[in-house]
């Protein structure tokens, strides 16, 4: 099997894949370079920070599947995918429990100030009686998009004894029976901004959520709370974002894994305001998620090798 490793995966996994298949590695490397690597390859293995767009897939006459070690699809040409009918294997899960678990390390890092704690402890200044925090149990958490890993946080938040609320993009009478089932309101946008004490923004880049947290929607959320963004940069007005905690009379805070920009040298809008944590898109980066979603990379490549070899 001639497979493309175009994103960093799991040393155990990538070394596996290299003893029984034909492997090439190129780590978030440009198009140009992905064309020409991609030529003979029946396989590509990619994450998030790495571009498979139409030229590269139509360079490769021989590929038929690809990889996606995780959700987001936003790096991928997925009309052209569907229209060659090029087998699709997404492994969501495992990164989906990390990224649910770094929400609340944001919200409990926004919402007791570790970070400006930490930083004046550092100085020499016990700033015990200003490190005044808030409780995430007994607040409302509003979840912009219940699909696999806001259900999760939502779930999550359910057991810290939080109200939950959330939104989907087509709501129905069943969908909204099940998440009642699991302690969860559905509801539309519009409310969950208003009732939320923190929103957390777990949807997919598309035309339909570009800037869906825009100034308008940041002035319809409840005065003092916090927004949480681990979906895609571009999905919050960061510059709007910045406006608001500037401003320092409405939101109290925010915490953003995912950014418009991103990448070495690009300073996030929002990099100066100390009522902000923000970290560079490792929502998915922990040991155990990638050690597993290795271990469903192998076992997917052995998979498909075994199919192609028995119909030969």
């Amino acid at each position: 099997m001639k497979l493309l490793i175009a994103s960093p995966i799991d040393p155990d996994a990538l070394r596996e894949l290299h003893e029984r298949h034909d492997v090439v590695t190129a780590f978030g490397a440009p198009e140009a370079q992905l064309l020409e690597l991609a030529a003979d390859r029946d396989g590509i293995v990619f994450r998030s920070g790495v571009e498979i767009s139409r030229a590269v897939m139509e360079n490769a006459p021989n590929l038929r599947w690809l990889i996606r070690a995780g959700s987001g699809l936003d790096n991928l040409d997925l009309a052209y995918v569907e229209q060659r009918g090029i087998q699709l294997r997404r492994i969501a899960g495992p990164g989906a429990r990390a990224v649910a678990e770094l929400a609340f390390g944001l919200m409990l890092t926004l919402s007791r100030r570790i970070l400006v704690a930490d930083s004046l402890l550092r100085q020499g200044r016990w700033a015990k009686s200003e490190m005044i925090g808030r409780l995430l149990c007994g607040k409302t958490i509003g979840i912009v998009g219940l699909g696999n890993i806001g259900t999760r946080v939502a779930k999550m938040a359910a057991a810290w004894d939080m109200t939950v609320v959330g939104c989907v993009a087509h709501p129905s009478s069943p969908r909204s029976e099940a998440f009642a089932d699991a302690g969860i309101e559905l509801t539309d946008l519009n409310a969950v901004l208003s009732v939320a004490d923190f929103v957390s923004v777990h949807v997919p880049l598309n035309d339909a959520t570009r800037n869906l947290i825009d100034a308008a929607a940041i002035a319809r959320m409840k005065a003092g709370a916090f927004l949480v963004n681990l979906a895609r940069g571009g999905v919050v007005d960061e510059v709007a974002l910045a406006r608001d905690l500037a401003s320092g009379e409405h939101l109290a805070g925010a915490g953003l894994d995912v950014h418009a920009s991103e990448g070495n040298g690009l300073i996030s809008p929002l990099a100066g305001l100390q009522n902000v944590v923000l970290t560079p898109h490792i929502g998915a980066s922990t040991v155990d998620s990638q050690r597993q979603i290795g271990e469903e990379i192998v076992r997917i490549v052995n998979e498909v090798s075994q199919n192609l070899a028995a119909r030969s």
